[in-house]
């Protein structure tokens, strides 16, 4: 096939999401042509198992793999191709009492999202999956659209599909660069010439990190041998459903009358340390039979049956796994119209259908088709650079596939990596660190008596007196907290005004001492961002925003400042660092370390100042996320351990405590305030939140999103943003299904303890597809489910703590 001189997408990888995504591309009416360097499924879709699970712990990803099964019923009927897809179910084995409360916990979290997940008991299991023992099983979990396809299948009809709408799929045509002049992609090369192009979408697998690092771009993923044994036909049914026996590490599904078994042992091998080696198609590493011993002994007891039954082939193929256990989407920060689909971990068939057809969407209309934050390129940061960090975190994520998901888990691996300079101190203090994009934080600080580390249960942790202690601390004296992994940002330029009041929902034209929280909206209306902002000259913002969303935010903000406007972002996180001093006392604390006047009138909330501590500059920025009078103190970094001596000085007299992030969680529960990524996102309006009156709309003043938020005025709400409280011996953590009226009606996006109303609470939206109005969500009678149990919950939309945010100003 001749290649076309330019296409307006070039696709480079012929492999399940590629084809996915060249298939939704040309049903949009889009131009694409698709290269793959040998051919189509050659690299790891070809030895994928095939097993097609739909839960995961985000709705949205949810969604999105419960729309590669709606195509994956209809793709044989649209193009005439086999795609081996069975929807033969999938059930999940819980063999002890904790599992079974993991397992429960998930069957609401199915709840939740909208799939009807039966929780079984032994017998009914082995009903289902007749070929294996049950004396050690306490339960199980059934998803009936659950199944399993052919990966070579699939993906050609996918491939079919594609070219049936338009699109080119070229074989045997490796991509030997991509051309980008002043910050843009022209074209991408090829050996027999250039490819004009507007969009370039990387799918290449294994071989992405490598290809993208040529144009700048970082893609953390790293190859990792998986196995899985064929056996000979041994009279298995053809409707088996798949079977996942994580106490046991391993999975099955039917195959032509035999069974396929695999596992993710804890102890992985890395593949292609020095680089992917040429002509590595429709390839396979030696099957390792040593390493994959304990596998089979784990499955022996489990299935009798393999221990008479041949074994066809063990496949060993290497696959491409991430730090975080999930994929890879959208568009690069280091690079416009550089879009990736990588990184599958192993469950690349269950996502390609919905990786392919969210792709396009993004490519296509420059946003996805919802909130994929969880699987967004842009969650990545300064630790995802390094090769051998992103390896040695991956092989950790891999280890822990089938391990309990545990609440508040810390990986390990990589650590210390980023570090406040009061990070020895605070360990000898007793903090028990947590990490964050690389920071090393404190979660909580045990006394001498209690085990500096986390002990994982489904109940109460035992942490919780812990937290308790400083939200006291915080409630009734003060608190002190390292919150240093702040990212930091500054924006300056003639047009800094003018830029950042396009882009930010709230008034940013304050006057300079001005200290803005906002929103920062989609044109849809949807929360991309929220910080805040401090205006430290007329030319100058000084931006505060959370540690997780540092390329995030700093992404979204970049690309939406307006064509020819003078003003430029720069990240000046690592010059500072920041100590936030809350509570009652905390004025008091401040007034007997500086001779700045800092009283009310002369620091209110919502300002900030520049004060001394010990010879130290420091700029205070009157703000809270606690809900209690405080102030956020940032200072440059080398001054971190004198300003902290200088406050532990006084911190006896003044009640002062170390405190640490679960704290600061169960506070601003308790104060309603929301939090990006679980509470509040893309897909959620400040209108849906309860945060319009953050929102500059009676200013008559333009910005990003509110022609979309006055357009809701006017249509009404379809979900708003709750407070829930249940009794304090309900554990919640999110993600448990919300029922009005006996009719389920929502999530929890936000679950912990409050520890000053002594009541479990729960953030989450009501939804209602006729609409929902605040009298609405309050005249429901509320019931929470779980781990698979219903208890009554109580409503409110105003704060547990200070509703009135008396104790913020005074």
């Amino acid at each position: 096939m001749a290649l076309p001189s330019s296409s307006r997408f070039v696709i480079i990888g012929g492999g399940i999401v590629g084809c996915s995504t060249a298939y939704h591309l040309a049903k949009m009416g889009e131009e694409v042509l698709l290269l793959e360097k040998a051919k189509l499924t050659s690299g790891s879709t070809w030895h994928a198992a095939g097993l097609v699970g739909q839960l995961r712990s985000s709705a949205n990803v949810t969604q999105l793999l419960g729309y590669s099964i709606e195509l994956y019923k209809r793709l044989e009927e649209e193009t005439g191709l086999a795609t081996g897809w069975k929807m033969n179910g999938g059930l999940r084995l819980a063999c002890n009492q904790e599992r079974w409360i993991e397992v429960k916990r998930q069957a609401t979290t199915a709840h939740s999202f909208g799939l009807k997940m039966e929780l079984l008991t032994p017998s009914e299991a082995q009903q289902l999956w007749p070929l294996m023992t049950v004396d050690d099983v306490v339960g199980a979990a059934f998803l009936p659209t659950d199944g399993q396809a052919s990966p070579s299948d699939i993906t050609q009809a996918l491939a079919k599909g594609a070219r049936m709408s338009g699109a080119q799929l070229v074989e045997d045509t490796p991509v030997t660069g991509i051309a980008v002049e002043k910050g843009s992609i022209r074209a991408v090369e090829v050996e027999s010439g250039r490819i004009e192009c507007e969009r370039v979408i990387c799918c290449a697998g294994q071989w992405t990190r490598t290809l993208a690092a040529t144009v700048g771009v970082n893609v953390p993923l790293a190859s990792v041998e998986h196995q899985y044994m064929i056996t000979e036909p041994c009279d298995v049914p053809s409707d088996l459903p798949t079977l996942r026996d994580p106490d046991r590490l391993t999975y099955y599904k039917e195959e032509v009358g035999g069974l396929v078994m695999g596992g993710y042992e804890s102890n992985p091998i890395p593949w292609a340390i020095n680089g992917i080696p040429d002509g590595f198609d429709f390839t396979l590493l030696n099957s390792n039979y040593d390493h994959f011993e304990p596998i089979i002994e784990l499955a022996l007891s489990r299935v009798p049956a393999l221990r008479t039954t041949g074994i066809k082939q063990l496949i060993n193929g290497p696959e491409s796994f991430t730090p975080d256990g999930n994929f890879i989407l959208g568009e690069a920060p280091e690079l416009k119209n550089f879009f990736v689909g990588a990184g599958f971990n192993a469950f690349g068939i269950a996502s390609g259908g919905g990786a392919g057809m969210a792709l396009a969407e993004w490519a296509s209309n420059g946003r996805p088709p919802y909130d994929l934050a969880n699987v967004d390129i842009r969650r990545f940061g300064r630790p995802h650079q390094d090769t051998e960090w992103v390896r040695a975190r991956t092989l950790e994520a891999y280890s822990k596939h089938y391990t309990m998901a545990w609440p508040f888990d810390e990986y390990e691996s990589g650590r210390p990596s980023r570090r406040s300079p009061l990070y020895p101190i605070l360990l000898k203090s007793g903090a028990v660190m947590g990490e964050k994009l690389g920071w090393e934080r404190p979660n909580w600080y045990a006394t001498h008596a209690e085990a500096a580390h986390d002990i994982h249960t489904f109940g109460r942790p035992n942490w919780h007196d812990a937290v308790s202690r400083e939200h006291h601390a915080c409630r009734q004296r003060a608190a002190l907290f390292d919150q240093t992994s702040f990212a930091k940002f500054t924006l300056k330029g003639a047009d800094a005004e003018a830029a950042l009041g396009w882009i930010a929902a709230n008034r940013v034209d304050r006057p300079v001492g001005s200290v803005i929280y906002t929103q920062m909206l989609n044109k849809s209306g949807g929360i991309e961002c929220d910080l805040t902002c401090a205006r430290m000259a007329e030319d100058e913002y000084y931006i505060v925003t959370g540690t997780g969303f540092a390329t995030r935010d700093f992404d979204w903000i970049s690309r939406n400042i307006p064509s020819g406007m003078h003003a430029e972002l720069v990240d000046v996180t690592s010059a500072g660092a920041v100590l936030s001093l809350f509570g009652p006392n905390a004025r008091d604390i401040l007034t007997e370390l500086t001779s700045s006047d800092i009283a009310n009138h002369a620091l209110p909330f919502g300002t900030w100042k520049r004060i001394g501590i010990a010879g130290c500059p420091i700029t205070a920025l009157r703000i809270t996320y606690v809900g209690e009078l405080g102030y956020e103190l940032h200072l440059p970094v080398e001054y971190a351990v004198t300003v902290y001596e200088a406050l532990q000085e006084v911190a006896a007299k003044h009640g002062l405590q170390n405190a640490g992030y679960r704290s600061i969680e169960t506070l601003r529960l308790e104060k309603g305030y929301r939090a990006w990524g679980s509470d509040v996102g893309p897909d959620h309006t400040p209108i849906e939140a309860g945060l319009v009156g953050l929102v500059k709309l009676k200013t008559g003043q333009d910005f990003l999103g509110r022609a979309a938020l006055l357009a809701q005025q006017e249509t009404g709400m379809k979900k708003r943003l709750a407070t829930f409280t249940a009794d304090p011996d309900v554990i919640l953590y999110g993600r448990e299904t919300i029922y009005r009226n006996g009719q389920r009606c929502g999530w929890l996006s936000s679950g912990g303890f409050g520890h000053w109303i002594g009541q479990s609470i729960g953030l989450g939206y009501v939804r209602n597809p006729s609409g929902v109005t605040l009298d609405y969500v309050l005249s429901g009678r509320y019931e929470l489910e779980v781990a698979s149990h219903r208890v009554p919950a109580e409503v409110t939309l105003d704060p547990l703590y200070d509703p009135k945010m008396a104790k913020i100003r005074v």
